[in-house]
Order: structure tokens, then C-alpha cells, then sequence
């Protein structure tokens, strides 16, 4: 099974969020790279939670994929930030995924700790310069981010 993270502000919308509506649209993503990264996941792949632009930014918790990429139509909305003009109904460009909160993790497992791990060592995330709000996740560094932050694997 694939594992994923996925990055937002915690002062627009944070794990805590995520726990307290249970489920939620992931959309509003506007890169290709992070949208092809969306096109990927399937229902019941897991996700890790990050904070980004933040404080202490880290992960903040498991998250399920509950359905997989179809129409964000946030972009054909004119009212919304997220409307793209050029994006035509009959072949949108823009796709989001839905996602439900598994578990918090106790404290956030902050991008230092996580730059410390050495399955991170490779990852676009653990990079100056970085900037995607989805990435794909190894197993290995999933397995790691949860047990440094002294969870169990989840299924």
C-alpha cells in the first residue's frame, strides 16, 4: 500500500480539524506535480498529517485516503481562490482525494526530528527548497515517523 504526506497550515485548517469534522475534501492543490501525486492514491492509503508554515512544523498525525482522485470543483467555482478560468468541465485539470483522521500523533513529530531519521534521508521533504504539499512516503519512513513518535505501525 502506498503512503503519502500531505502538508497544510494548521492555522487554515490542522490535524485537530481533521478530527473534529471526521472527514474532509482534499482539494485546492494548483501544482501538476502534486496533483499527478493525487491522481495516484487510492482508498484506504494513509497519509501523514504535516503542519507546514507553522511554528514547529512536523507531522501531526495519520490520515486515510476515504476517496480516491475525482473533480476539484473548487476550480470551476469563480468565488473560490482555488478557481483556475482555463480549466474546461469536459477535461478538468485539477483533481482532489477525500480523507478521514486515524490517529494524532501525541506530540508533532517536528522537521528536525525528522531531518534526524536516516529514512528520511532522501526525501523531497527533508530538502531546502521543497515546496510540494503532497509527496509520496516509503513504507520505511512511514514505519519511522511513527515510531519515532513512539506509535505502533497502523493499518
Amino acid at each position: 500500500m502506498p503512503h503519502w504526506l500531505l502538508k497544510s497550515e494548521p492555522d487554515v485548517f490542522g490535524y485537530p480539524d481533521l478530527e473534529r469534522v471526521g472527514r474532509e475534501p482534499w482539494n485546492g492543490v494548483r501544482n501538476y506535480q502534486a496533483r499527478n501525486f493525487l491522481r495516484q492514491m487510492a482508498e484506504g492509503d494513509l497519509c501523514l498529517f504535516y503542519h507546514s508554515r507553522s511554528k514547529t512544523p512536523g507531522v501531526a498525525g495519520v490520515a486515510r485516503i476515504t476517496r480516491a482522485a475525482h473533480t476539484d470543483d473548487l476550480q470551476f467555482d469563480p468565488a473560490s481562490a482555488y478557481f483556475d478560468p482555463k480549466s474546461d468541465p469536459s477535461q478538468p485539470r485539477w483533481s482532489m482525494v477525500e480523507v478521514e483522521a486515524v490517529r494524532a500523533f501525541p506530540a508533532v513529530l517536528t522537521l528536525e526530528a525528522i531531518r534526524a531519521l536516516p529514512e528520511w534521508a532522501d526525501s523531497p521533504l527533508t530538502r531546502k527548497g521543497s515546496r510540494l504539499s503532497v509527496l509520496p512516503v516509503t513504507p520505511e519512513q512511514f514505519g519511522a515517523a511513527l515510531a519515532a513518535a513512539g506509535l505502533a505501525l497502523i493499518n
